[in-house]
């Protein structure tokens, strides 16, 4: 047998395992937030790979966002190293799922096992899909490739980190930042999230949070002329927004291979709107108090193309906003950076690109389809702050599944995916 079929006959060996070892992780509840269960899931993953020659590390984000005595923001990273010099190829997957939510029929976290009827059973739970399948997929293919070829070269690494779903700064941000994936140690980095197994995700279009908030006085209710309303004042932003900036963002596309295709221009999304009294606490069963709103607050959410510069995409929503300060009585307001990440795109001759496809090609029989996300992930972190240029997303699962209810990932998927990775790993590792 070829290295191919070697590979590929560890694996499919290894189907009962990378099917348990999917189930072990669903049930681990590791939501988000609050943080609930990271050092458990990284116990369990450390044990499993110590298992196999990795010398692991447990590693708490302290003083990240969201890290506390009560919920902290623990990662694992393992390391294999090989018989000879190398480069280092790291699997980063997250550990963290998002809150269940409604429309379930079946047990969240019970990682059943249902067959299809053609994708080698269906393995559900929050977080299957996004991403323990895929983090199943890369421990399996790295078990199979040191079964095959355990005089490689270089070193291996598998990491399960903290917070992807709220920003992954208790995760790989704080990784990056302490030296984890500086180009130095680490030289390839595949993100095994749901994407489809014939894809390779070069990166994510740029996001920039903001809040805007219009100022107005309180009065009573009922002598609203006394007062000046801050919701009819941000009534007039939103008006704007619709009539002039949704238009404008209609007008802005990219080369990037962004999917859905409808995400190939810039958006915008109002994230959330509070204005005027607080809301009451739960149970609370009284009225409201009659005042003007003095405060109304917007979340949002900009996500911008390669093409254009941050800038400026600022600068849209100031001018509109001070366009309604010259026009509009009484007008003020303040804006407030929440957040901001550039866009990212791995070049397609990259080194991890290059194998990708070549291994996607030798297992399923197509070309590779190249797409870019719309929303960003951990590569983010990893090439702003790690300066690591040489990352893909590449992983098993379906992306339109993620935060589902009934969420699942195909085995026969995770299997395809596992020998995809395991392929990677020779061509760049193999002595």
């Amino acid at each position: 047998m070829d290295l191919t079929d070697r590979l590929s006959a560890e694996i499919r060996s290894r189907r009962e395992s990378l099917i348990a070892l999917t189930q072990d992780l669903i049930r681990i509840p590791t939501l988000n937030p609050p943080g609930l269960h990271y050092r458990e899931i990284c116990d369990y993953l450390s044990d499993r790979l110590s298992a196999q020659g990795f010398v692991t590390a447990l590693v708490r984000a302290e003083g990240a966002p969201g890290d506390s005595e009560a919920h902290p923001r623990w990662n694992l990273v393992a390391r294999r190293e090989g018989a000879a010099p190398g480069d280092c190829v790291h699997f980063n997957s997250h550990h963290d799922v998002v809150e269940v939510g409604h429309g379930w029929t079946r047990d969240p976290f019970g990682g059943a096992l249902e067959d299809d009827g053609q994708n080698g059973g269906r393995i559900y739970g929050r977080g299957a899909c996004d991403m323990k399948g895929g983090l199943a997929a890369s421990i399996i293919a790295a078990e199979a490739f040191l079964a095959v070829c355990p005089a490689f070269r270089g070193a291996i690494e598998i990491s399960a980190t903290a917070d992807e779903e709220s920003g992954g700064f208790g995760g790989v941000a704080y990784l990056a930042q302490q030296g984890w994936f500086d180009p130095d140690r680490v030289q390839h980095v595949i993100i095994p999230e749901p994407l489809h197994k014939d894809r390779i995700c070069l990166g994510h279009r740029g996001v920039w949070w903001a809040e805007v908030e219009t100022k107005g006085r309180i009065a009573h209710g009922s002598m609203p002329f006394l007062g000046d309303s801050a919701i009819r004042h941000m009534g007039a932003v939103l008006e704007e927004v619709e009539h002039s900036l949704y238009p404008l963002l209609a007008t802005k596309r990219t080369a990037m291979p962004v999917v859905p295709e409808g995400a190939r221009q810039s958006t915008l999304n109002i994230n959330s709107i509070h204005g005027g009294e607080a809301e009451p606490e739960p149970g609370y069963t009284g009225l409201p108090a009659p005042c003007v709103a003095d405060r109304c607050r917007i979340i949002l959410d900009r996500r911008f193309l390669i093409e254009e510069d941050i800038a400026e995409v600022k600068a849209e929503v100031t001018g509109l906003l001070d366009g309604l300060k010259v026009r509009r009585a009484g007008f003020d307001y303040d804006i407030r950076d929440l957040f901001e990440v550039q866009p990212v795109m791995t070049d397609r001759e990259a080194p991890v690109v290059r194998s990708t496809a070549a291994a996607i090609e030798r297992v399923l029989g197509r070309v590779a389809d190249y797409v870019v996300s719309p929303g960003t992930y951990d590569q983010k972190h990893i090439d702003r702050i790690g300066r690591l240029k040489n990352c893909i997303a590449y992983g098993p699962g379906l992306l339109h599944l993620a935060h589902q209810p009934d969420e699942w990932v195909g085995v026969q998927d995770m299997e395809d995916s596992a020998l995809v990775m395991a392929l990677v790993l020779a061509d760049l590792l193999a002595a």
